[in-house]
């Protein structure tokens, strides 16, 4: 089970699927230790806690299959989270502190781990055996958590600390913030007294930390990045001191915090001691000297490590001052004064030379409840010896502590701090003070989980309340044990070898906090009753924001939120979203949507209505009559997160009446056909049962229409593919097919059309022309204009002389008629609410909805997907024509589709038109697609002109030209074109050449896709079946492609250019063509295009891939035999500088580049051609251009795409150089094609010394060429941001910076 905010024990239930989410319930509260009723269960993998539905706001007995629950032994993940803010009650606890784990096991209190991906890191350990029942309500431990950001545990457990520190809390209490001075948002110390009251006052479990980190100067993105909290400790000291300056607080860190220690070097000849003063925050301990195979066993050894002394001998010998001379000495440190508030780091933390990787030592270090600090202050220091005084304070030393950023703001004086008054006594006083004046009691564990890598912080505090200890993880407090402190040691049972830690438990004490026991300056907490005023004030304005926020939740949670949709009369269908109270009645909600729509003015209120709609099917489900005064928690089914179902406002005329709509009733979208005028009228809306006969629903039909039931031809479309006509008399709706939403057309005639068989019928041709007609949007090339007059003409004239017949064929141009309007029956006493007629227009108008208008939809995805094969083969900006994408073809010289409904000849509107159903006459076509003659762009159906052998069959074309009010389009000619999609590539050409003005050969097909780019389209035997209403095709001139032909990108080979491939033109290859023959006629369009004069034996073609030059072409090769060639395919041309020494396939063409560390510098490439794949050959090939012996050369391949860039510094030592191998075709080097980049050296040559500068200097100009060549300099694994607090309010982005 989880809470709202983090992962902990999982529970397991297996129940049958007709469980009851009641029974479920139970089950549960059962299983966690809870009260039933007291706790949510919310939908979320634990993985992602995005998505909360509850089920307590779904009916008790509906089962978990009703609920959504996947069966069949798949796995459903629920959360278990708090109840109207309230956490869950628990209905026992019993053994609560008897965890029955030994040492060894993990631990019970450390509470719930964070959620993975949030815990502060990898997430690599492991969960620990944890009761979530064990953790106690607020009532109980009195105490409230934080909440984990996302990676801020290591800040929630230095912030729980710090609140647990009576002398802190109570000092920051003092402090009173100055409205004049300082923004509230920026002031650190106020943040944390915020913080601090809402955690002594809050009834919340938890509080966020967000407006400190705010404080901070910290953006979302710090709440991502882990940090060490000893780190951060002494960051927010250092900008709390900042903030302190010059008020009673200034000096609280020193007083508390602050100790001093002494760094010393003793002559060992004549006693001579120099030293100097240190201070410090915390005593860093290490678990295990370096080189040691045993860890120090508890902190107690590690203290007395920390100040055993040094000695100075043999070449570390110390220049004595006295002696004037080198000699022995003793350095090392000694404790002058103990801070009131002590704070050991445990390090933990430390690095590898092995592995070269940060490591988590694990060792047990054991730790006592009181620590006596007096065995740590060296009696000898208390002496007199002769010294030499150094009060350098602040300065670092190698191997004693850590001196912190803060040092040179503390005192330098020699004196003992004010923390503990030794200075106050003689030095023999002080030598024998009483050990309880030095003697510090535990309060505070930060403990961390996990490895080097990232892990978990929380924190163990002792309360001196009431000596209680208790576990803060986060967002949960807990009751804890000394067993369980002890826990927290590290390690395991057995010896402290040097491997122990790989095995101890990665849960251990990280940082530890003692108090000292002096009951004269050991403070209680402040009581809320004597609290300063402005503290009072601060927790009455918290305790008011609080219960306001209560109130906005409560009122959230009482909140019925859906979606509204409303056909409006001005704008149209529109949605919103309406948030009802769960008690507002039917009647108020009404009012509200009424005022949400902006209907006032436009339509009356009680001309408007709420129903129960699905917009997926667009399907009015039930109207509320005599609901008015129901409340909408009930009509809606309760609060929930989302519905399976919206509302709809709906609207009338004054003098029509609403329609009743009955739960179980089937919308029927009614389409009026006139064969005579071959007409579609746009749909009537009819409701009618599934039991209904087709009888019934022909007479259900007359009522709406007034078209006779006895001559009435009911015609289904089901799925948007299929037209069935509904013939038999007694057979129900539901036999049929219907469902919620229909679409049925209906004609009733006296012609003698129903007498032939259905699909013979002219009904049944209209309907499928109906169904199969799509708009296109065409962009003519720019043309003369006596050119663009004749084919504007010549469409007028075929529009003018097809008017006659075009009736009665079926290949011929539809009529331009407007669509009649069907008015309802006003005699009849069903009076159909105009409104849902204006529905229904708008449904079909709108892209957006669905009816006729979602097959499209889909088909556009479709055809998305699966485009044109070019489109699939392309790989990179490179297979587009390069004058495709320059930016004279933008999006805004293309066809814009106008929103607005679209009249067809026949009077449909274009929305309405739906994908291509199976119809008789397709049945046998045959539709192939990714085969090399289909790549050509022809098959044996079309002659090498791409003219159709045969008639065509699908023939509907209609052209005219696009009317656009925008400027741009002056120079631009659009048609906008209407055409059966089952009409192949090359009839659709034929159509268009009137209106381009050539022959169909001499111009290309280019398809617009979302993004502006352009395909050519080249399959002449492939239908217009993947394209969908409005989109765009742009004509270029231009040889089309013949039988057998390809468009090839040809790019020039630079092997040492910076950029080393270059665009240079598009060519046709055939199939059948020799490599030598594609040549020749390569070379005067290079000559004409490039300005390239090139000798033909002097041109080489090759493969590309990408970037990466490939398998060297022979003259006598043959496309498609010998070389596979594709639709826009990329061939490499390269210039030689000598005759192709290339003749047979059996060689192997290889660069080469010669790499001189003397010099730090890289040759150029040179082609070394290989008769065999022998590694002696290629040495001896190399031996011969470089000049480099046999035995002195060595070779390595370049890794990743041509060219193989690699930085000098880095190429060194990066390549597996000379590999032990003696063929190229073997790992590692796997040398089978050409083109492949070898680098070689001569082993003798010593790499060139360079000095720091020279080296960072060289570092910057290789990283600056390689990155503008687009290559990766080097791996580098992403840095560890520093951890910093603004006192600004956030950090200054400099743009010179990444």
């Amino acid at each position: 089970t989880t809470s709202a905010k983090t992962v902990n024990e999982r529970l397991t239930l297996n129940l049958p699927a007709s469980t009851t989410l009641s029974k479920l319930y139970e089950d549960v509260a059962h299983k966690a230790g809870y009260i039933k009723g007291t706790f949510d269960l919310a939908w979320g993998n634990v993985l992602d806690m995005v998505r909360k539905v509850t089920l307590m706001k779904r009916p008790s007995t509906m089962s978990l299959s009703e609920s959504g629950f996947d069966s069949g032994g798949k796995r459903n993940f629920l959360q278990l989270t708090d109840r109207d803010g309230e956490q869950p009650q628990i209905a026992s606890v019993t053994d609560l502190y008897s965890s029955g784990l030994d040492d060894s096991s993990q631990e019970r209190f450390i509470g719930p781990l964070p959620r993975d991906g949030s815990a502060c890191g990898s997430g690599d350990y492991s969960s620990p055996s944890y009761s979530y029942s064990s953790i106690l309500s607020k009532s109980d431990t009195g105490y409230v958590g934080l909440v984990n950001q996302a990676m801020t545990c290591y800040l929630n457990s230095l912030l729980q600390t710090l609140y647990m520190t009576p002398e802190f809390r109570n000092a920051l209490y003092n402090w009173e913030f100055e409205d004049s001075e300082e923004d509230p948002v920026t002031s650190i110390p106020y943040q944390l007294q915020r913080l601090f009251v809402l955690l002594q006052t809050s009834k919340k479990r938890a509080i966020e930390t967000t407006d400190v980190t705010r404080s901070f100067g910290w953006d979302s993105s710090e709440a991502w990045q882990q940090h060490d909290v000893q780190e951060l400790c002494r960051v927010m000291f250092d900008a709390l001191e900042q903030k302190w300056k010059q008020t009673e607080q200034a000096d609280l860190i020193n007083q508390l915090y602050q100790g001093k220690l002494k760094d010393y070097v003793r002559c060992l000849e004549c006693g001579y001691e120099s030293w100097r003063i240190d201070t410090y925050l915390d005593i860093p301990l290490v678990i295990r000297p370096f080189g040691a195979s045993q860890a120090y066993g508890s902190v107690e050894e590690a203290l007395q490590a920390f100040i055993q002394p040094e000695t100075l001998d043999g070449p570390n010998q110390y220049f004595c001052e006295r002696c004037k001379k080198k000699c022995d000495a003793r350095k090392g440190l000694r404790f002058l004064h103990f801070p009131y508030l002590l704070t050991l780091q445990l390090k933990r933390f430390d690095f590898d030379y092995t592995t070269m990787h940060r490591i988590k030592l694990n060792d047990r270090m054991t730790f006592p409840e009181e620590l006596d600090m007096s065995p740590f202050i060296d009696v000898e220091d208390e002496k007199s010896p002769q010294t030499e005084s150094c009060t350098d304070s602040g300065a670092e030393n190698e191997g004693s502590c850590h001196s912190d950023q803060m040092s040179n703001d503390f005192s330098t004086d020699d004196c003992v701090d004010e923390g503990i008054c030794l200075d106050s006594t003689s030095s023999t006083e002080r030598a024998f003070k009483p050990k309880s004046l030095l003697t510090f009691e535990l309060f505070s564990v930060m403990v961390h989980s996990g490895s080097a890598a990232g892990g978990h912080y929380y924190a163990c505090i002792k309360s001196f309340s009431d000596g209680q200890w208790y576990s803060f993880n986060d967002q949960h407090v807990s009751k804890i044990t000394q067993d369980d402190i002890r826990k927290t040691y590290g390690g395991s049972s057995g010896s402290r070898g040097y491997y122990s830690s790989a095995f101890a438990s990665s849960t251990n004490a990280y940082m530890l906090i003692y108090r000292l026991k002096d009951p004269s300056r050991n403070s209680k907490f402040l009581a809320v009753e004597d609290f300063p005023n402005h503290i009072k004030s601060l927790v009455q304005k918290e305790k008011e924001s609080e219960e306001q926020e209560k109130r906005q939740r409560e009122i959230e949670r009482n909140t019925c939120k859906i979606k509204l949709f409303c056909v409006h009369p001005v704008k149209m269908m529109i949605e919103s979203k309406l948030e009802v109270h769960k008690d507002k009645t039917l009647r108020e909600a009404t009012e509200m949507a009424y005022k949400l729509m902006e209907l006032e003015g436009v339509v009356p209120l009680d001309c408007c209505r709420l129903v129960k709609y699905d917009e997926f099917h667009e399907y009015l489900e039930r109207s509320y009559e005599g609901e008015e005064d129901t409340t909408m928690g009930s009509l809606l089914g309760g609060v929930k997160s989302s519905y399976m179902f919206d509302l709809l406002l709906e609207t009338r005329r004054p003098e029509q009446v609403f329609q009743p709509y009955k739960p179980g009733e089937v919308m029927v979208k009614v389409h009026v056909v006139d064969l005579k005028s071959e007409t579609i009228a746009p749909p009537i809306s009819v409701r009618a049962y599934l039991n209904q006969s087709i009888t019934e629903f022909k007479q259900l039909i007359d009522q709406a229409t007034g078209l006779p039931a006895e001559t009435m031809r009911v015609v289904l479309e089901r799925c948007y593919n299929d037209l069935r006509l509904l013939y038999v008399p007694n057979k129900t709706l539901k036999a049929e097919g219907f469902f919620r939403s229909n679409k049925v057309f209906v004609e009733s005639s006296e012609l003698t059309d129903h007498q032939v068989p259905f699909t013979d019928s002219l009904l049944w041709k209209l309907l499928d022309r109906h169904g199969n007609t799509i708009r296109l949007l065409v962009l003519l090339p720019e043309q003369s204009p006596g050119t663009l007059n004749l084919s504007l003409q010549q469409q007028q004239q075929q529009g003018s002389s097809t008017s006659d017949s075009q009736k009665s064929s079926d290949a011929s141009d539809f009529e331009h008629i407007e669509s009649p309007t069907q008015d309802a029956d006003s005699n009849s006493s069903l009076c159909v609410a105009a409104d849902n007629r204006e529905l229904e227009n708008r449904i079909r108008a709108t892209p957006g909805g669905s009816g006729g208008t979602s097959s499209d939809n889909e088909n556009q995805f479709a055809c998305e997907e699966r485009s044109d094969s070019e489109v699939n083969n392309d790989r990179s900006t490179s297979s587009v024509d390069s004058d495709i994408l320059s930016s004279s073809h933008s999006s805004d010289t293309l066809c814009n589709a106008d929103s607005g409904p679209i009249q067809l000849a026949n009077g449909l509107d274009s929305h309405s038109i739906t994908s291509s159903r199976r119809s008789k006459a397709h049945e046998g076509k045959k539709e192939t697609w990714d085969t090399a003659e289909e790549d050509s762009g022809t098959d044996s159906e079309y002659d090498d002109n791409g003219k159709s052998k045969t008639e065509f069959k699908y023939l509907y074309f209609r052209a005219e030209p696009y009317s656009q009010d925008d400027a741009s389009w002056e120079t631009q000619k659009c048609l906008v074109v209407y055409v059966d999609k089952r009409i192949t590539l090359a009839a659709f050409k034929q159509n268009l050449e009137p209106y381009v003005g050539v022959p169909s050969t001499q111009f290309k097909v280019f398809r617009v896709y979302a993004n502006n780019q352009e395909f050519e389209s080249v399959r002449l035997n492939e239908t217009l079946s993947s394209f969908s209403d409005d989109n765009k095709i742009t004509i270029r001139l231009g040889r089309a492609l013949k039988k057998g032909e390809y468009r090839v990108k040809v790019y020039q080979l630079l092997v040492n250019e910076p950029e080393p491939c270059k665009f240079l033109l598009d060519t046709v290859f055939a199939k059948g063509m020799t490599v030598r023959q594609s040549k020749e006629e390569l070379l005067p369009q290079l000559k004409e295009q490039c300005r390239l004069d090139l000798s033909i034996d002097r041109v080489r073609l090759r493969k590309k891939t990408w970037k990466n030059p490939g398998t060297v072409f022979l003259d006598c090769h043959v496309y498609e035999e010998d070389i596979s060639i594709s639709s826009n395919w990329e061939v490499f041309l390269e210039v030689l500088n000598e005759p192709e020494k290339m003749k047979s396939m059996s060689q192997l063409a290889v660069l080469t580049r010669r790499w001189s560390p003397s010099t730090m510098k890289l040759g150029p490439f040179q082609e070394v051609i290989l008769e065999s794949s022998s590694v002696e050959e290629l040495k001896e090939k190399l031996s011969e251009i470089s000049g480099i012996t046999l035995e002195n050369l060595e070779f390595a391949k370049g890794r990743g795409t041509f060219p193989c860039d690699i930085s000098v510094l880095e190429i060194h030592q990066d390549l597996d150089w000379n590999p032990k191998v003696s063929t190229l075709n073997v790992w590692p080097l796997y040398i089978c094609d050409d083109g492949a980049v070898v680098f070689y050296r001569n082993s003798t040559e010593e790499t060139l010394e360079l000095s720091e500068d020279e080296r960072n200097e060289l570092m910057k100009k290789e990283s600056s060429r390689l990155l503008k060549t687009g290559y990766r300099v080097s791996y580098s694994p992403r840095k560890e941001k520093a951890l910093k607090i603004y006192l600004d309010g956030g950090p200054v982005k400099d743009p010179g910076q990444d």
